[in-house]
């Protein structure tokens, strides 16, 4: 039966995946252990937020050698840009090994209006939008 141990359970997973595309977006290979399969940048909550927001992002588990340093762990860097394109913060800019991660932004020195922020890691860059009123 599917799930009986953690070698079905995966093979399961992996063989949903093919079939349904990209629904799966994470599963477990250890005890209460989550690692994501793919790079999600979400949207931030709340948005519009004042003064602090908090953003997730996931670092995937497979597929991405070519994202590795040393160890399995990927260089990744969250950071901030105001409407003009001037960086304003950086959030994170470290190696990570894969997992989910939450980071709050604090922009209470910042005046109110739209701000970007970007996820990158290795070739993965993604971009969201995020309004700040005070």
């Amino acid at each position: 039966m599917a799930g009986d141990d953690l070698n079905s359970l995966v093979n399961t997973i992996t063989r949903a995946r093919t079939k349904f595309g990209e629904i799966i977006t994470s599963i477990s290979s250890g005890e209460n252990e989550i690692l994501p399969i793919k790079f999600s940048l979400a949207q931030n909550y709340p948005n519009p937020f004042n003064p602090t927001t908090k953003i997730k992002y996931s670092i995937p588990s497979t597929g991405t050698s070519s994202l590795s340093t040393s160890g399995g762990m990927k260089l990744v860097q969250l950071k901030v840009y105001d409407i003009l394109g001037n960086e304003v913060a950086t959030l994170v800019n470290e190696e990570k090994p894969a997992g989910e991660y939450e980071v709050e932004f604090n922009a209470s020195k910042l005046p109110s209006g739209i701000y970007f922020y970007r996820l990158k890691a290795g070739n993965f860059i993604q971009t969201k939008k995020m309004i700040l009123i005070k």
